[in-house]
């Protein structure tokens, strides 16, 4: 008898809670801020494939070529004292990158897959 008082105890002395999530303004801006980074290949910790190493103008002549023929993968330029790099995409993986150098190596044969040092 006194197991069963036990265990019926339990099933009466029930607590019901409310839980409240208080969320700073701040925290839209920030997720849209990291979406953006994302994009433009600033966050990358994968791979990249270089199109370009060496000045401005060149490197801006690259960047549009590349443009004018694939718009699947993102590029940008990134600056390295004294030169610039076309960059392409952020892959995940080296199979990743593998596949799209394979895909754009008609028009830039010599791009290269390379993992950049972000900090």
């Amino acid at each position: 008898m006194s197991i069963s008082f036990i265990i019926f105890s339990n099933l009466l002395i029930g607590q019901n809670a409310t839980i409240t999530i208080n969320e700073d303004e701040k925290i839209l801006e920030i997720l849209a801020l990291k979406k953006s980074l994302e994009v433009e290949n600033k966050l990358a910790v994968g791979y990249t494939i270089q199109l370009y190493y060496g000045e401005l103008n060149e490197a801006n002549k690259i960047i549009r070529e590349y443009r004018n023929h694939f718009d699947s993968w993102p590029a940008s330029i990134e600056y390295e004292t004294p030169n610039y790099k076309v960059w392409v995409g952020s892959f995940s993986s080296r199979f990743e990158a593998d596949r799209t150098r394979l895909e754009i190596e008609d028009k830039f044969p010599s791009a290269f897959i390379l993992k950049p040092d972000r900090k």
